[in-house]
């Protein structure tokens, strides 16, 4: 019996033996697969990180861009609206010149657009009740001076318009408005405007 005994006391020792063996062996092996996937995961944890910080970025730099562009938008608007408060302003003044100052450029304006000396000459309502005698005669010298026949005469109707005339002979209109003067300055003018009010 004691022979038996030791030979199964044997193969137990031998068969612990191999179990721990295997057991340290499977326990290498768990280390090495989590280490080996632990620094996967690590690498595709900063991926990630790293992707998610460029997205961020590229999404700041757009969100940046944006904001840019609409600020410029805005300026750009501001800076045409001053722009075009500034004619509506000129405009009003010119309507607004004293007596004297006005008779003498509603006189020049007529003076210099008409080709014959018989045209007629039309005003708005206000300009034609309180101006229309003075600029005539005032036409007329020019047209005088001009060599062409000074008989320049007030138009019946009068123009829906703010200030100036309109110069007519038969079909042919030359308009010197206040409006379309001002609106024919505009694209010569308008960017040296700009500049005067808003240079650095």
């Amino acid at each position: 019996m004691d022979g038996i005994k030791k030979i199964t006391d044997r193969i137990a020792a031998e068969t612990r033996e191999e179990i721990a063996a295997m057991q340290a062996e499977t326990a290498e092996k768990c280390r090495s697969i989590k280490e080996y996937y632990d620094k996967i995961a690590q690498e595709e944890y900063w991926k990630a990180v790293t992707a998610g910080a460029q997205e961020c970025e590229i999404q700041a730099q757009r969100l940046s861009s944006t904001a840019v562009m609409e600020s410029k938008k805005s300026i750009l608007a501001m800076k045409q609206e001053t722009v075009s408060r500034i004619f509506e302003e000129a405009e009003k003044r010119i309507c607004n010149l004293p007596e004297d100052r006005y008779v003498d450029f509603l006189a020049r304006l007529a003076g210099n657009a008409i080709s014959t000396g018989l045209e007629e000459v039309v005003f708005n309502e206000r300009d034609k009740a309180q101006y229309s005698k003075a600029v005539i005669k005032a036409a007329n010298e020019i047209a005088k001076k001009r060599g062409l026949l000074p008989k320049l005469t007030v138009s019946e109707i009068t123009g829906d318009f703010k200030g100036g005339i309109v110069v007519r002979q038969g079909d042919i209109e030359v308009n010197c408005t206040v409006e379309k003067l001002i609106e024919l300055s505009k694209g010569e003018i308008a960017a040296q405007v700009a500049d005067i009010l808003f240079s650095e």
